[in-house]
């Protein structure tokens, strides 16, 4: 005899799945079209916002804008970010969450500005340690890491020639000529 469930409107059944994913889903992050969305920033929305445009970007559930929305507040089409009802001036103005709508504190998204301040400072590092030897660069490293010294702390090669261990040799062998002569 066949079971009987009941089903919603549409015909699905109810209740819990039957069996359970053994794996999280993990979309391909190396594609063109992922790497474009996660390069997004997630601007100017509140805490609970923020955390859904995220889920939506990590298990690819974001779709981009194709032409820009219409605010809800001025009714020009200016909202060019997905999922926002607002566009960013008035909800600069409003001081509100441009999904939501909703006053709460607006997370400032700094990943921009640290991603620039962190690209300019490990642009400085290489400058830095370009014409250092190997085991001293490992060593600055090793103390940057732990904290030690700051990129500051860092002396400049330019700035530093006598530090080579090298010595300058003219090459014309009148170095130790008594050593070989017989």
């Amino acid at each position: 005899m066949s079971e009987k469930m009941s089903t919603r409107g549409s015909g699905a059944k109810k209740g819990a799945p039957k069996y359970q994913n053994t794996f999280a889903y993990k979309h391909n992050p190396k594609s063109v079209k992922t790497q474009k969305i996660l390069a997004l920033p997630v601007d100017g929305l509140c805490r609970r916002c923020t955390d859904q445009i995220n889920w939506r970007k990590q298990y690819r559930k974001y779709k981009q804008l194709t032409v820009a929305k219409k605010c809800v507040s001025c009714q020009l089409k200016k909202v060019k970010k997905a999922y926002h009802v607002l566009c960013d001036d008035c909800a600069r103005a409003k001081d509100v969450c441009a999904k939501c709508a909703e006053k709460a504190e607006i997370i400032a998204d700094s990943s921009a500005a640290a991603q620039q301040d962190s690209a300019a400072a490990e642009q400085e590092l290489a400058l830095k340690l370009e014409g250092v030897r190997e085991r001293e660069r490992r060593t600055y490293l090793r103390k940057l890491e732990r904290g030690d010294i700051e990129i500051a702390d860092i002396p400049d090669p330019s700035l530093d020639d006598e530090g080579s261990d090298i010595s300058s040799d003219d090459g014309d062998g009148s170095g130790d000529e008594s050593e070989y002569s017989e």
